[in-house]
């Protein structure tokens, strides 16, 4: 049987198998450098297979495109779907069709009188000095404004016309939209009005309709409002694409990732859980592999080719509730994860007096220059001029056929121009080596900004924590990312240059369900948060699916606080005892703040209740050494890098020829089928029995 692991992301899809079948692995076996063949426990294989997310020349969709390289299948084959246990997946489907705006035509119906609420929003001004104020585009089309009003107490101060609200919803349909986000006032703890309006909706034929008091069942119509919308506007699409799936892979489980880094199956999957699809599977896979590693403080760091995610950890997964992604504002709980648009196809310009690395991406077409798709420099690109990406080690998948590898030759000659040009305007000359160094070490600026962001602003000394790198870039600047840092350790996984994709292996199942408080914490109000636990749990299970009910599920009970007249709440464990949870605020408050105020009572802003049930994951195997401990590993070549503003001679390894106990001094270059390690100097690379890359400051060689 086949298990695959997928993440789809900007610029590559990584695909992970896993099978017993010794069929297909002598069959793959006879193409060593399209894919990495791993032997596991239990008489099984991991197979590890990247390839472009587009590549319309060759196929329509990347992740059906893999699976059939992988069981070897042409184009008009059906998928053997008998031998197909289950598909895990991340998707960036819904996280382009946001940035980009391409998401389905959607109709907002709200309280009459709020016509303009989510347009005018919060009336923060991101830019305070701009003179000319640019409101964000509304994912909505048009906007049905119903007159029916509940107050904050419950007390129905107007009903619902039915009627007119049918005309209304009629008139929208007729235009072509047909999906709705339905937003009334006090909705999340009066949904009577909602349920009126969305059955008039479902009868008229709306094929999409996203209501708040399910979508986000808290307060706050902005907010609450904002999410609907989202939801409304993404389903659509994110159902195309999961059908579209689906139709290939008939009587397969299919699972997806949410954004809170807990998997669902196909059909339970939301466009409000899809927006951190691809990452959260990057954090799963950084923080169970760390774990596994004996790290329990952890700073991951994903950088893919289009943009970089990075995430705290030390202990449980960090999540917020109300987040900013894609200039979309949202509230349900999503992992919490500083994406920055930095990576490996981060466009390098030079702007006539500084030098500049993104925000704009290369993505998978036309790619980096040397992708021989006539795209610009990228990161990518200046790590190639640079000697720590060499393409005779890069996989062979460029060019219109798909077979070529990297041109070295087009990326030198792009950077003398550029050196030329820098030289001219600004007339100070700097090689073409020196000037995509430059660029690298904005690159890496950028980088352990979004870091300190999440651990040092919020109170954590980073020093103290093991950096996770993954992502197919994340190994060629993992020394530098560090060295910025002061953090003194890095943590490489054998399948670090696909984790977010091995991720999605070793995630469970999660459900998680809010509900509003907005009360005193006190002792009075403790058998009612109670109560409302257990309703929100029998829901949560409910969902679960119940063939695996005899799996032990786990149960997070969380509640989130806040001072009474502020905005800003922190999460903590519930507790039957209210000091418990009284203290456990004040601390995280002192650690996240630097202060505390003792005069405030706390106010309960909201409780979550998440059921965890567990999955079977991916066991690793222990390697042992059978060279001597005297021997050491051999290079393959010598070749030259430029580092520290110069051109050292540097060995090249490869991964698979080293054994534990080998430690590997810097300057070096590690290579693998999926990623490149670089170990810049003052730093040494040892491989234990786990077959985990353990980076470290190199103190005898400083």
């Amino acid at each position: 049987m086949l298990k695959f692991f997928i993440d789809r992301g900007g610029t590559f899809t990584d695909i992970i198998a896993m099978t017993d079948d010794r069929t297909i692995i002598n069959r793959l076996s006879k193409y060593q450098e399209r894919f990495l063949i791993v032997p596991v426990v239990n008489k099984e294989w991991v197979i590890v297979y990247k390839l472009l997310s587009e590549n319309t020349e060759q196929y329509q969709d990347a992740v059906i495109q893999g699976i059939r390289d992988i069981c070897a299948l042409e184009n008009h084959q059906p998928i053997p779907y008998t031998a197909i246990e289950v598909v895990k997946m991340g998707t960036t489907v819904a996280t382009n069709a946001l940035l980009e705006r391409q998401g389905a035509r959607v109709a907002l119906i709200i309280t009459k009188g709020f016509k303009d609420a989510l347009q005018i929003g919060y009336q923060n001004r991101p830019d305070i000095f701009a003179r000319r104020i640019i409101l964000p585009t509304m994912l909505y089309e048009q906007v049905i404004e119903v007159d029916e009003r509940y107050n904050a107490h419950g007390n129905e101060l107007i009903p619902v016309n039915i009627a007119q609200v049918q005309q209304d919803l009629q008139a929208v349909y007729h235009t072509g939209i047909h999906s709705c986000a339905i937003v009334f006032m006090h909705s999340d703890r009066y949904p009577k009005h909602e349920q009126e309006v969305a059955a008039i909706a479902k009868k008229i034929g709306f094929t999409q309709i996203s209501v708040s008091h399910q979508v986000s069942p808290l307060m706050k119509l902005v907010s609450r409002g904002d999410t609907t919308v989202v939801d409304a506007y993404l389903t659509p699409i994110l159902r195309h694409y999961v059908n579209q799936v689906a139709s290939q892979l008939p009587n397969v489980r299919l699972m997806f990732m949410k954004s809170d880094g807990g998997l669902t199956d196909a059909a339970q999957f939301q466009g409000k859980d899809s927006i951190l699809s691809g990452p959260a599977g990057g954090i799963v896979g950084a923080v169970q592999t760390s774990k596994r590693a004996g790290f329990d403080l952890v700073i991951t760091f994903d950088m893919g080719g289009t943009s970089t995610d990075v995430a705290h950890f030390n202990g449980e997964y960090e999540r917020q509730l109300d987040s900013e992604i894609a200039g979309t504002r949202m509230r349900i709980p999503v992992l919490s994860i500083n994406t920055i648009a930095a990576g490996g196809g981060s466009i390098l310009t030079f702007d006539g007096s500084s030098y500049r690395v993104g925000p704009k991406s290369a993505g998978s077409n036309p790619g980096p220059a040397c992708y021989h798709r006539g795209g610009p420099l990228t990161v990518t690109d200046a790590n190639v001029m640079l000697g720590k990406i060499h393409p005779q080690y890069f996989p062979s998948v460029f060019g219109n056929d798909g077979n070529l590898p990297l041109d070295k030759n087009i990326v030198i000659e792009k950077f003398h121009q550029l050196a030329e040009e820098i030289a001219t305007v600004t007339g100070n000359y700097r090689t073409p080596e020196q000037v995509a160094a430059g660029f690298i070490t904005i690159a890496v600026e950028n980088m352990a900004n979004a870091i300190k962001k999440i651990s040092l602003q919020r109170g954590y000394d980073v020093t103290k924590y093991v950096l996770c790198c993954f992502g197919g870039a994340g190994g060629q600047v993992a020394c530098l990312i560090a060295d910025t840092l002061g953090m003194k350790k890095i943590f490489l996984h054998p399948y670090a240059g696909v984790l977010s994709a091995y991720g999605m292996g070793l995630a469970d199942v999660r459900v998680t369900k809010i509900a509003g408080v907005e009360q005193h914490l006190n002792l009075a109000l403790i058998p009612q948060l109670i109560q409302l636990m257990e309703f929100l749990e029998t829901q949560t299970r409910s969902e679960l699916n119940q063939d695996e009910s005899t799996v032990a599920a786990e149960v997070i009970q969380k509640v989130n606080l806040k001072y009474e007249g502020t905005n800003s709440t922190l999460s903590v464990d519930f507790d039957a005892d209210v000091m418990v949870m009284q203290t456990a605020f004040i601390d995280e408050h002192k650690s996240r703040y630097g202060f505390i105020q003792p005069g405030k009572s706390l106010i309960v802003e909201s409780i979550a209740i998440e059921v965890i049930q567990k999955m079977d994951t991916p066991e690793e195997p222990l390697i042992h050494r059978t060279r001597s401990l005297e021997s050491n590993p051999q290079p393959i070549e010598i070749v030259k890098i430029f580092t520290a503003d110069k051109w050292d001679d540097t060995p090249i390894y490869r991964r698979e020829d080293l054994q534990p106990g080998d430690c590997i001094h810097g300057t070096a270059i590690i290579v693998e089928k999926i990623s490149t390690i670089v170990v810049e100097p003052n730093w040494q690379a040892r491989l234990n029995e786990c077959n985990h890359l353990i980076l470290e400051r190199d103190i005898t060689h400083e």
